[in-house]
Parts: structure tokens; sequence; C-alpha cells
């Protein structure tokens, strides 16, 4: 159904675009303002509201002009930071890796290392094993909630997972208890990554970039929960909207 109604999309925008861009952006602006008058409490959860729509096709097009990977991954070059606090020859476990990305991208550049990616949807795990994929990379399916690998990673990799999780606490300590590892590399989204996000949540109007994600967080509340799980960090940086760190387990640093 998606792909017969982009179709649909694609033969109308063919006649949109027999419109001049000029008069076209204007009507747009001319809508954006109309749909704001009145109220501006109410006006602006409208505009929000478009805002998040735009999002949504901005992120489709994005798909489609990165070939099925989104031009974050290359633009932020936030596999860069995994990689730059990884070691050749150390064993990477990659919790919730999706379609393998960061996974592939740490094994590739660290042909010594051992990496493992783990993902609980078999739909992305086959995506995954279908890639080029380099003979020191493996993936295993399973829902790092409820099990996780044993002892034998030094590093565990955790690119936008947290946020989906509702007991993070406990989930980092099992992590530490099951995996024993040396250091946890952590990608999260920032809530303070922009004034309309603190606008949004004044309004009541979701602020979050997934509907999934249980949190959004601020410095202090991310510092506060690897307080919480035994965690310290090494390095903690915020870039791109979001936070990047490097933790280790507490008696390490003791």
């Amino acid at each position: 159904m998606k792909r017969f109604l982009l179709a649909i999309a694609d033969l109308l925008s063919t006649l949109w675009r027999l419109l001049p861009l000029g008069l076209r952006r204007r009507l747009f602006m001319g809508l954006f303002v109309l749909e704001s008058r009145g109220d501006s409490a109410e006006g602006l959860r409208r505009l929000l509201g478009l805002e998040d729509a735009l999002e949504l096709v901005t992120n489709e097009r994005a798909m489609a002009y990165g070939r099925a990977e989104h031009p974050k991954h290359r633009l932020t070059d936030y596999h860069g930071f995994f990689i730059g606090r990884i070691a050749d020859g150390e064993r990477v476990l990659d919790v919730g890796c999706g379609y393998g990305a960061v996974a592939r991208s740490i094994a590739r550049a660290r042909p010594a290392a051992r990496v493992t990616g783990l993902d609980m949807d078999k739909g992305r795990l086959a995506q995954a094993r279908a890639s080029d994929n380099p003979p020191n990379l493996a993936f295993l399916e399973g829902d790092a909630t409820r099990t996780l690998p044993g002892d034998g990673f030094d590093v565990v990799v955790l690119s936008n997972v947290l946020e989906h999780i509702a007991e993070r606490v406990p989930f980092l300590k099992a992590v530490l208890a099951s995996v024993s590892p040396k250091r946890i590399l952590i990608r999260v989204p920032l809530f303070e990554r922009d004034w309309r996000m603190g606008l949004r949540r004044e309004l009541a109007v979701d602020f979050r970039s997934d509907p999934d994600h249980k949190i959004e967080y601020t410095l202090a509340e991310f510092r506060s929960e690897i307080d919480q799980a035994g965690l310290e960090p090494v390095e903690i940086l915020t870039m791109w909207g979001e936070i990047w760190a490097e933790c280790r387990p507490v008696e390490q640093g003791s």
C-alpha cells in the first residue's frame, strides 16, 4: 500500500511541478499562515504538527537519496565515534543493530575485531545478513531486554537503543552483569537539542523524534541514569542533537 501511495504521489507531483517554483512556495506559505491564525497556542500546535509531517516526508526522501541508507550515517559520522573507541582485536556486541550499518562499519574498520550484532527484528536481521558483510561480523536474533549473550565481549555498543527501553537502569545493570564489558558506547537523542523541544513540552505537543521513545534525555537525566546503573562517563559529547558517550563500570575507575 505504501509503495502504491508513493507512486501516486510521484504522478501528482509531476503535475504540481508544472506550476512555477515561486508560486508553489507562496501557496505553501499562505497555507501555513492561514493554519497558524487564531489562538497563538493552538496555532503553534497545528504548525508543529505540520513540522512533524514534513519531517516524515524529508526522511523518506533522504532514504531514497541515500539508496536505502539514511545519509545521517555519513553526514554526522557517528560511526566514527564508535570506531575511534574500539581497538583492533576487541570483541564487540552491537545491541539493537538493526540492518547492521554500525556493526558493519566497525567490522570493516577493525578487521581483527570480532563483531556481533544483536536484534529482535527478523526483517532487519535478514537485511543485515544479506548485506556485503566482512568475515569478522555475525548476527544474532534476540531481545536484549530478556536475554543477553554471556561474558565474552570487551565493548557493548548501544546506538539509539536506550531511549526505546522503559526500564533503562535495570537494563544497563543486566548488561554489566551478563556481558561484563570493559566499556559501553552509547548514543541517545538529546532533549536540549532545540528550543522548540521546550516549547513542545510546554504546549503538550509530542517532542519525541520517534513515537516509540520512552525518553529523550537532558544531560542531567543521562548522567543520573548511568550513575544509577554503576557506570561512569569517560567522555560525553553533545553532537547533532544527540549525546554520544563512552562509559565504563565504576569498579574499573576506582
